[in-house]
């Protein structure tokens, strides 16, 4: 026993001498540690790499948007919109059978009486504020206020009803432009921030994220929207939606409220959609889509049918009398696989493909009739107007 332990206080006494060397070394070299490492092959740069590589990696968001809010926030501006509204007094009948029956009679003048409605917008151009169709509707004043407290008459250069998009034209100096992000849609999960002017509360920014893209809320309309679960409210309508980079990605419209027993679930116009939208407006004044005078619906899949399960492509359901598919040949019941050059995946890619080509276009259609392959040309017509792509809450 006592030899053992004599033995450990010997090897205590070499370790504890050896430490002390070993510090005194370090101060006179700094860099013989280096050195040594270098002699028998082991880099400082190896070590470190075999200390990472053991660390479990783990990929986090920022703790703070405030950055991504800087950047974007003095774009968008509170919308004032105002209009004079109408209104006839009545004066309900006293019979309980003529109230129910007719309600009440004219009594008086018809007065009138201003109404002004909020919303948002972005700018996006020097002089250019995008904002939703429906903010500004009917208006006969429209007045915006800057992020820097400065006020300025806006007018109308053009409206789009289909995608519920309308362009403004303010004379004002040295405005924040918003960077646009890259068009291709962003992904399902990323996150995204909505800042407007909410039931008068400007600047109020709230988070979310993508919930889907490319919702189809119209059958009948090409445009689509992003989903998000970020608060959109009243007077959010036409503020922007934008990354965690601080650009734009969308612009909010629409949300589904507690009316229909949801929670969380808005849209917004895709910034590619848009960006055509403002375009096309700043140029001409409105919106032109091409249209083959069609309806279209999901290609049929039968046991008989020899399709795959997953078929691509668009059944024709209906033909317009004279437009331009009857002048060139097609048929209810037609699979439609490919316009132009591009191939066609469901109803609402064609409706796409089909509203981007000019008016005039001499486009290639293919596809199946009755199984066998078919081909022809279709000289599109200019889309007549349509509906609202939805009723709208924001």
């Amino acid at each position: 026993m006592k030899h053992a332990a004599g033995t450990l206080a010997f090897i205590a006494r070499f370790v504890v001498l050896g430490l002390a060397v070993a510090f005194v070394i370090s101060l006179a070299w700094p860099n013989v540690g280096n050195r040594l490492r270098e002699r028998f092959g082991v880099s400082h740069n190896n070590v470190e790499s075999a200390v990472q590589a053991s660390a479990p990696t783990r990929v986090s968001g920022p703790m703070s948007y405030a950055d991504a809010v800087a950047k974007a926030a003095p774009s968008v501006v509170n919308i004032y919109a105002n209009k004079m509204i109408t209104e006839q007094a009545v004066q309900m009948y006293t019979d309980p059978v003529l109230q129910r029956l007719f309600g009440g009679r004219p009594a008086g003048p018809a007065y009138k009486r201003r109404e002004q409605s909020l919303g948002s917008g972005v700018i996006v151009q020097q002089g250019y504020v995008l904002t939703n169709n429906h903010v500004i509707a009917n208006a006969d004043d429209i007045q915006v206020l800057l992020y820097d407290g400065r006020v300025a008459k806006a007018t109308v250069v053009g409206a789009d009803v289909e995608t519920d998009l309308a362009v403004l034209k303010i004379d004002a100096g040295n405005l924040p432009v918003i960077h646009i992000a890259d068009q291709r849609a962003g992904r399902t999960g990323d996150v995204v921030l909505a800042i407007g002017n909410p039931l008068g509360l400007n600047q109020t920014v709230t988070m979310g994220i993508i919930s889907a893209i490319g919702r189809q809320l119209n059958t009948s309309s090409p445009e689509d929207f992003i989903q998000t679960d970020a608060a959109i409210n009243l007077g959010n309508s036409g503020g922007a939606l934008v990354n965690t980079d601080g650009e734009l990605v969308g612009i909010n419209t629409l949300l589904i409220g507690k009316a229909a027993n949801a929670e969380g679930i808005s849209f917004a116009i895709p910034v590619a959609s848009a960006k055509r939208v403002l375009d096309q407006i700043i140029d001409t004044g409105h919106v032109v889509r091409g249209w083959m005078g069609a309806d279209y619906t999901f290609v049929p899949v039968t046991a008989d049918s020899g399709l795959p399960a997953a078929a691509r492509g668009a059944q024709v359901t209906d033909i317009y009398p004279g437009g331009p598919a009857a002048q060139a040949g097609i048929q209810p019941h037609d699979i439609l696989l490919r316009i132009g050059t591009e191939d066609i995946v469901d109803p609402a890619d064609l409706r796409r493909h089909e509203a981007a080509f000019k008016p005039g276009s001499k486009v290639e259609v293919s596809g199946l009739r009755n199984g066998a392959p078919f081909h022809t040309e279709v000289i599109l017509a200019q889309r007549p107007p349509m509906a609202p792509t939805a009723s709208l809450d924001s």
